[in-house]
């Protein structure tokens, strides 16, 4: 079995524990899943469903994929934050084999994406993101991964989601009240060829209880927006820090990066530090206003053993939390 989550002192030994089989779950946090699960094809949008349809391979061509629109594209292009210091800039380039790209097509037959990262996982199929890119209850069709997508490329062949795993409190809270929670484990099928997506493209550590300072964090990210196309992901590399929120509707403290040209379509990507195995990931861009409201500046929920819990979940193919009945789009 590969090392499938990089973690320091204690937290090591009790996810040990718990990869060998000895407990479902983390008793120090809140039940990530739902005790029941949806069945057949209903919405067909990754809550423990299994997609027949067209195969994703086929519909997914460059052109869709260059027209796909952001899942979320919160932040605006045309206002960037003051800042004290010197911005990074950021760079386009063809993209890392473990980073990719969510696509799937809406309830208007709109196509979307959203970023996510590989990581390794005793059954090579696990990928993180952003909860508030796969939050909504609406129907999501062809919904696939694309590791390293680039130019309309998909390098590394294309991959269909099996389950998507979110805390049921960013269900229930929404993506400001719950903003805590903002990320998601998404357990994938494998490619048509049979190959897991980890087999191919190699996967990063999941690092919970990070701390917030951190010199060198690489930040990647698929930007986008409807004016413009944005054929290659960004990369930057900057620092973090803790930021307390100051909205009293989006609680919580948060990763902050600054990085130039982040604009709306970053949610999803990756924060990564350098670690013994080559890169670890101690957050997504996302949590506070889903990832922040200005595109030098960009956010990311703080991963604990909540997170551990839904990579737990994901591993052992538990249902996932679903929206409950009397839920809103908040």
């Amino acid at each position: 079995m590969s090392r499938p989550i990089a973690v320091r002192g204690r937290y090591a030994l009790l996810l040990t524990t718990l990869l060998l089989g000895l407990s479902p779950t983390l008793a120090a946090a809140p039940p990530a899943h739902a005790a029941n699960a949806p069945h057949g094809h209903g919405h067909g949008h990754g809550h423990g469903l299994r997609l027949a349809a067209e195969p994703a391979d086929t519909y997914w061509t460059p052109q869709r994929m260059r027209a796909a629109r952001p899942a979320a594209a919160r932040k605006s292009s045309a206002a960037p934050r003051p800042a004290t210091a010197a911005t990074p800039p950021s760079h386009p380039f063809d993209g890392l084999p473990q980073v990719g790209t969510f696509f799937w097509t809406d309830g208007s037959n709109t196509g979307r994406f959203c970023g996510g990262t590989v990581v390794r996982s005793p059954h090579r199929n696990l990928v993180v993101s952003a909860a508030h890119c796969l939050r909504s209850p609406d129907p999501k069709r062809h919904l696939s991964f694309v590791p390293q997508y680039h130019d309309g490329r998909k390098p590394h062949g294309i991959y269909p989601i099996e389950r998507s795993y979110l805390d049921q409190r960013y269900y229930d809270l929404g993506t400001n009240a719950g903003a805590r929670w903002d990320y998601a484990v998404v357990r994938l099928g494998a490619r048509e060829d049979g190959a897991e997506v980890e087999e191919v493209t190699g996967g990063f550590g999941l690092l919970p209880y990070p701390g917030y300072d951190h010199r060198n964090v690489r930040l990647i990210g698929y930007p986008g927006n409807k004016d413009t196309t944005h054929p290659k992901p960004l990369d930057c590399t900057s620092s973090t820090h803790r930021y307390t929120s100051t909205d009293p509707a989006a609680p919580g403290d948060f990763l902050e990066i600054a990085c130039a040209g982040y604009i709306g379509g970053t949610s999803g990507g990756p924060f990564l530090v350098r670690d013994f195995t080559g890169y670890a990931l101690i957050g997504v861009i996302g949590g506070y206003h889903t990832g922040g409201d200005f595109p030098d500046v960009s956010y990311s929920s703080y991963f604990t053993a909540d997170t551990l819990a839904l990579y737990l979940h994901a591993v052992h193919g538990d249902p996932p939390a679903t929206p409950r009945q009397d839920d809103s789009s908040r």
